[in-house]
């Protein structure tokens, strides 16, 4: 054989071994994508990639950012320490609770001290009093008030604002629903006052920063006794938290009283709504056969 048809030979075959392996390679590639689709085609003992495992995996396996349908992310391993209305200034914590960022008099509305301690408490509220507010109540390092209307960040920053908007001498953040996680406990408190230490770190409430060192090892959470109580924290603690909307809190302790609690109104109104009713009504004639 000549050299020139040896080389086109041999040209010849190399072209069709590679066209061969490259074959073979789509070919097998295309059952791996079939087994992501069909659940009929997959092996025995082969695990099945489902999108809805993730989505829906427990709350604690689940990552800071939200998933689709979760409106807000949960806030992990925030140090969390404990308040009360009516507590006096200490070296840690130097601004007393008589009043709260969005209400001068705190300790009158509220109806007295709230006593954090647990012999002079019974049903997670004051044993003296009962409160005339949500017992439930917590705080976060962000007040979306100026002395005049809102921060210029607010309607930026806070996901609610344009659908909470009430005029410039309202919050949009006060009595806003947070639920705050210990391991697989869950309890449901109302957002009262802005701290601890900070009143301005929107990048943390709203954004993905974690709370800055402060005097109380980087808090960044402040729970009443209730929640304290609820969820058996120790004075300092860690806890996990994140807003929700008021149609996700289940009934629980903190849906039972309070003049600003959500569950309270609501049930007033529907009271209210069924008196009404009935006496548009009229009364009830009851037939009486001998």
């Amino acid at each position: 054989m000549k050299p020139g048809k040896i080389t086109h030979t041999i040209a010849a075959l190399l072209s069709s071994l590679t066209s061969l392996f490259a074959h073979g390679a789509v070919s097998k590639a295309e059952p791996v994508k079939s087994k992501l689709i069909k659940k009929s085609q997959r092996s025995e003992g082969e695990p099945i990639v489902s999108i809805n495992s993730l989505v829906f995996a427990p709350n604690h396996l689940r990552s800071a950012s939200p998933n689709p349908g979760e409106a807000f992310p949960w806030k992990r391993q925030i140090v969390t320490t404990v308040f009360w209305i009516g507590e006096k200034p200490t070296e840690n914590n130097p601004v007393p609770n008589r009043a709260s960022s969005w209400d001068k008099e705190w300790s009158k509305s509220y109806g007295g001290f709230d006593d954090p301690d647990r012999s002079r408490r019974s049903d997670y509220t004051p044993a003296k009093f009962t409160p005339r507010q949500n017992p439930f109540y917590c705080a976060l390092p962000y007040n979306d008030k100026a002395a005049t209307g809102h921060r210029p960040e607010a309607p930026k920053v806070v996901p609610w604002f344009n659908t909470a908007y009430q005029g410039p001498g309202v919050s949009v953040c006060k009595d806003r629903w947070v639920a705050i996680r210990k391991g697989n406990k869950v309890a449901y408190a109302q957002w009262e006052d802005a701290g601890p230490f900070r009143t301005d770190h929107w990048q943390y409430v709203f954004g993905n920063e974690r709370p800055k060192p402060n005097l109380n090892k980087g808090a960044g959470l402040d729970v009443s006794p209730a929640v304290r109580d609820y969820l058996g924290l120790g004075e300092t603690d860690l806890t996990d938290w994140q807003f929700v909307e008021f149609k996700d809190v289940p009934r629980g302790p903190w849906s039972k009283l309070g003049n600003n609690n959500t569950f309270v109104i609501t049930d007033r109104k529907d009271g209210t709504r069924l008196a009404e009713a009935k006496k548009r009504k009229g009364p009830e004639v009851q037939l009486i056969t001998e």
